[in-house]
């Protein structure tokens, strides 16, 4: 009787480790393609061969034997380069469907905050729709203290990898409750806010829609500078650091390091306001490649690094219940050092007991 085995799974998990088909034969002693066709159920694999790739991921057998729904490659949208790597993409959606997963279950045991980004009442220009966004949610024209913060407060779980090179910016999982997934390797944290913007934009905007073509990348954009630095405060601040066609640099870097946004960013946030011509804008770009700044800028350490708190809070009120790494590894049908590798957080453990001897 042939064992009952999913083979997406074991892809999956080779995906997740960073494996190829070529390595992960050679640790269990078979072919590439023999692993493959496992992958694929174009072969059944024996109940030995199960326990082999068990014991090698460390993971239960009932891993292979459950029949899970995974997300589909559109439903996962990468801010990422052109030049990325199919294998980089394929280790990073590995690490979204378990990140799903895990959302999945902590829905199910906790009250997480109501998603509520999307709006089907908004309407009229991207620059309007920003502003309403920010009246919405109660920002004011001020800067954005924490991004992380105000996603997780409306809902959106957010995360990180950090196995993986800046190949990938950064990634959103369209699934019932949205998932942000920034990319650590990414040094500059005013980059890390400018994505998370980014990808509330695409809720705002181009929710049940494909994207990742330039027009949707470009309308996310958009919205991602108009959230992040209203037009009424940039065209009050601009004279500051922009007088007389010139420059003021240190101008320039206390406004970012006050509102917590790239001097890339602001330099094109006001040439698409209008405020600089292509001539003056291309002249800032020039200045800035000059100083070596085109991707860390000199004043990023500076800014306070931003750490997801919704997930960390979540297994805090598990462990409350009761319900601690061992019990969601379990219901994950995965071990607790790959939970922890997959969220980058200490998860409370089970309390060990306490063996009372009997004195004599």
């Amino acid at each position: 009787m042939n064992t009952p085995f999913n083979g997406l799974e074991l892809k999956l998990l080779r995906q997740f480790n960073e494996l190829s088909l070529e390595e992960l034969g050679q640790h269990l002693e078979c072919t590439r393609q023999y692993v493959h066709k496992v992958e694929t159920g174009q072969s059944i694999p024996s109940p030995q061969f199960i326990e082999q790739i068990a014991n090698f991921f460390n993971v239960p057998e009932a891993l292979f034997t459950n029949v899970k729904p995974v997300l589909q490659e559109e439903q996962i949208h990468f801010r990422s380069n052109r030049t990325t790597k199919v294998a980089t993409k394929q280790v990073v959606m590995a690490r979204g469907e378990y990140i799903k997963r895990l959302t999945e279950y902590l829905d199910s045991k906790l009250r997480l905050p109501k998603y509520d980004i999307h709006d089907p009442n908004r309407s009229g220009s991207i620059e309007a729709i920003a502003e309403q966004c920010r009246a919405d949610w109660g920002l004011g024209l001020g800067p954005i203290s924490n991004m992380i913060r105000l996603c997780e407060s409306h809902g959106v779980v957010v995360t990180t990898f950090q196995s993986v090179s800046t190949e990938v910016d950064a990634l959103s999982l369209a699934t019932v409750r949205p998932i942000f997934v920034r990319n650590e390797a990414k040094e500059s944290e005013c980059r890390q806010r400018f994505d998370l913007a980014h990808e509330l934009g695409h809720l705002v905007l181009h929710d049940g829609m494909v994207t990742g073509d330039r027009l949707t990348e470009s309308e996310a954009n958009q919205f991602a500078s108009a959230l992040l630095i209203p037009q009424t405060m940039m065209r009050t601040h601009f004279p500051t650091w922009f007088r007389g066609g010139r420059y003021n640099w240190a101008k320039l870097s206390e406004f970012k390091q006050t509102w917590k946004v790239s001097k890339a960013a602001i330099l094109y946030r006001a040439k698409s306001l209008g405020l600089l011509t292509q001539e003056q804008y291309t002249s800032g770009v020039i200045a800035l490649r000059k100083s070596s700044e085109s991707i860390t800028e000199k004043e990023d350490h500076l800014i306070s690094k931003e750490k997801p708190e919704l997930l960390q809070a979540c297994f805090t009120m598990l462990a409350k219940k009761k319900i601690f790494a061992e019990d969601v590894a379990a219901a994950l049908d995965v071990n607790v050092s790959f939970l922890k590798n997959l969220v980058g957080i200490d998860i409370p453990k089970r309390p060990k007991l306490r063996v009372l001897e009997e004195s004599a």
